[in-house]
């Protein structure tokens, strides 16, 4: 599914400037191990998983997702590429990682990036930076869900996305999840979602455009 802004509703974001040295040292580090492909659909890891890979993302998108004690899922995240999965200081993942499109991996050991990490600290730096950004985004979806409207979650679901976006330079907003996984991240319901979608549209903030992927 894609959503167009309209001119004078899409957001005004700063363009994001890159650490170099930084970007290029982790990247470097992972850019030395084979490309692995997940079908659309396949789990990279599950949660409670011995959590002993680091994951970058080359291509397509993931869910980040926990399944509650009553059955329910719930999306905590999405991951796109350049985002790293399975960052944690714990021995086993927090979470279950699902590819939502046809996804690109590389895959770094865990014991070996923490060798490399001791003989050059800037890549630990590093990695904690990046679980200080995964901390923040957590912080973002508590605000988004916190004591708003369904309009004001959905507006906002499409503002974030606008950001995570920066270098698509068109007001499109490419969205390759599904409206459940939406609404599963906001904490509403698929009717809730699409109805707010056409809302937004009805009221010239938003037009569809491209192809709409399955509810389910």
């Amino acid at each position: 599914m894609s959503l167009q802004l309209v001119a004078g509703h899409q957001a005004r974001v700063a363009p994001a400037v890159p650490f170099a040295s930084e970007t290029q040292s982790l990247s470097s580090l992972f850019s030395r191990q084979p490309v692995e492909r997940i079908a659309a659909g396949a789990a990279v890891f599950w949660e409670g998983d011995q959590a002993n890979h680091i994951f970058e993302v080359v291509e397509g998108t993931l869910r980040a997702l926990r399944i509650l004690s009553d059955g329910r899922r719930i999306i905590i995240g999405f991951l796109r590429p350049g985002d790293l999965l399975g960052v944690s200081l714990k021995d086993h993942y927090l979470y279950t990682v699902e590819a939502i499109t046809p996804v690109e991996l590389r895959r770094f050991s865990r014991h070996r990036f923490e060798s490399e990490s001791a003989r050059a600290p800037h890549l630990k730096e590093q990695l904690f930076s990046r679980l200080c950004d995964e901390m923040a985004a957590a912080q973002d979806q508590m605000v988004l869900l916190s004591r708003r409207s369904a309009d004001e979650k959905v507006a906002g679901f499409l503002l974030m996305m606008v950001r995570d976006q920066r270098e698509n330079r068109r007001p499109v907003v490419e969205l390759p999840m599904t409206r459940l996984d939406v609404a599963d991240y906001l904490g509403l319901t698929i009717e809730t979602v699409s109805r707010t979608i056409t809302k937004l549209a009805g009221n010239g903030a938003s037009r569809r455009s491209g192809v709409t992927r399955s509810p389910s």
